[in-house]
């Protein structure tokens, strides 16, 4: 760490860290801001006690004009804190975004590389200028990362988080089993500038970021600052087995899910289903017979590492850390 950098530029920085409150005894966090306010950082932490504190504490935030809200912990942390910003009506500048991994699976900073330690990702925001970034959008509700729907939600959102802490990506494979007979295609009609699919699907992706469900990419080419959502299709088909579905998605890699999906990048779309279909917002649950998804493009600033793949900028480029 460069002490001198970090104490010329975070002098005048407010940061106000939301907190998940069964992260409330994180050592290495603890540890991280300690250091950082030991270097002039003026830090200051709220803990969630129950659902929706930390859209509040957001809303509060930015009501205070605070300049930098960070939202510590996993994929449902991050989409209250962010649906807090955005719920604001007020005149007064829009803080910039952080992010601190504490979840389960992290699908959203995993794809954007924001390192997965507290005190990097603490200095990361510290250091690093936030950049603009789109926020999605469906009906009142903003999402940061991906909107899922069909059978890789109802497996996702059935897991229990104890299974996935021990078994990964194999957890998803097991709920999956037992409940091969529930599970079933949904029929739908999905229409977008210059594009239109109707037919059964068993996993849908409306991707702002990339990937969802501990890491399966479904919008492995996302951007998160190109003011498009892609779209990413499985198509139910008579010849694939409800196994061969599962194995896509849960066992091989995600190569052939992708080749098997069908694909487009728009600037907004509109579903109908013929059933409730139930939609996964970042790890927050929504539901409707009717949806339209659009952008808000470039609506927050985001801390993010200067290779990270999420961004035009790096589009193709090999970004491994």
């Amino acid at each position: 760490m460069n002490s001198s950098n970090l104490e010329q530029e975070s002098v005048q920085q407010h940061i106000r860290i939301i907190l998940h409150g069964k992260e409330a005894q994180n050592v290495a966090l603890r540890d991280a801001v300690r250091l950082l306010r030991s270097h002039h950082c003026k830090i200051d932490v709220r803990v969630t006690w129950e659902e929706g504190d930390a859209r509040r504490l957001a809303q509060e935030a930015r009501q205070l004009g605070v300049g930098t809200v960070v939202a510590a912990g996993g994929d449902g942390t991050i989409n209250e804190v962010v649906n807090g910003l955005m719920a604001v009506e007020t005149e007064l500048l829009m803080p910039n975004l952080g992010v601190i991994p504490l979840g389960t699976a992290n699908d959203f900073a995993q794809a954007c590389r924001i390192p997965l330690s507290p005190l990097e990702a603490l200095l990361l925001i510290s250091e690093s200028p936030a950049v603009p970034i789109d926020v999605a959008k469906v009906g009142e509700r903003y999402f940061i990362n991906m909107a899922t729907g069909g059978f890789g939600t109802q497996i996702t959102t059935s897991t229990p988080d104890e299974l996935k802490r021990a078994l990964g990506g194999v957890a998803y494979f097991l709920t999956g089993v037992t409940q091969f007979t529930s599970i079933a295609a949904v029929e739908g009609d999905i229409s977008a500038p210059g594009f239109h699919w109707k037919g059964e699907f068993m996993v849908l992706g409306v991707g702002n970021g990339r990937q969802a469900g501990g890491g399966h990419e479904l919008c492995s080419e996302a951007l998160l600052d190109d003011g498009l959502l892609d779209l990413s299709i499985l198509p139910q088909n008579d010849q694939r087995s409800l196994a061969d579905t599962m194995q896509y998605l849960m066992l091989d890699g995600g190569a052939a899910l992708q080749q098997a999906m069908i694909h487009c990048r728009v600037p907004w779309l509109q579903i109908r289903a013929k059933q409730q279909l139930n939609i996964n917002l970042d790890g927050e649950p929504f539901s409707g017979q009717a949806m339209k998804f659009e952008t808000c493009p470039s609506a927050l600033s985001l801390h993010l590492p200067r290779h990270s793949p999420v961004l035009q900028k790096n589009a193709g480029l090999d970004t491994e850390l």
